[in-house]
């Protein structure tokens, strides 16, 4: 397969993961729902690729240590402080939008099973949630 090629179904993967993960968060109507969530999935999928094989020679892990911190920081403006008694809104949110980061970039390294088994287990999780809520 050229290498292009497995660019692109690695990017694609990284969208249809964001994109399940994003259609719950949508259906739940969260702030950051399914558009945004397919987005972060795709953007740190393409930087993972652009980093594995279009920077030879340089440490990749800079790239994927400034996606790290980069969603973090996207992920605390999601983090919001309400009322007086201080109730805390957005954590899953913000974890929502850094774990779909994460996916991304494991879908970007070709880690192809990793990336899908964990974004199925987020989906697990965030409809446990809804259910027990």
């Amino acid at each position: 397969m050229p290498v292009e090629l497995e660019m692109v179904l690695r990017v694609l993967l990284a969208m249809a993961l964001g994109s399940i993960i994003g259609f719950q968060r949508s259906k739940a109507e969260k702030p950051a729902g399914m558009r945004d969530i397919t987005l972060i999935c795709a953007g740190a999928a393409l930087c993972t690729v652009i980093s594995i094989y279009g920077f030879n020679g340089a440490d990749q892990a800079r790239v994927a240590a400034g996606i790290v911190t980069g969603i973090g920081f996207l992920g605390a403006g999601a983090i919001i402080r309400r009322g007086e008694g201080g109730v805390v809104k957005g954590i899953t949110t913000a974890t929502t939008i850094w774990v779909a980061a994460a996916i991304g970039m494991a879908a970007g390294a070709g880690m192809y099973i990793i990336a899908s088994v964990t974004a199925f287990l987020v989906l697990v999780i965030l409809l446990i949630h809804r259910r027990t809520v």
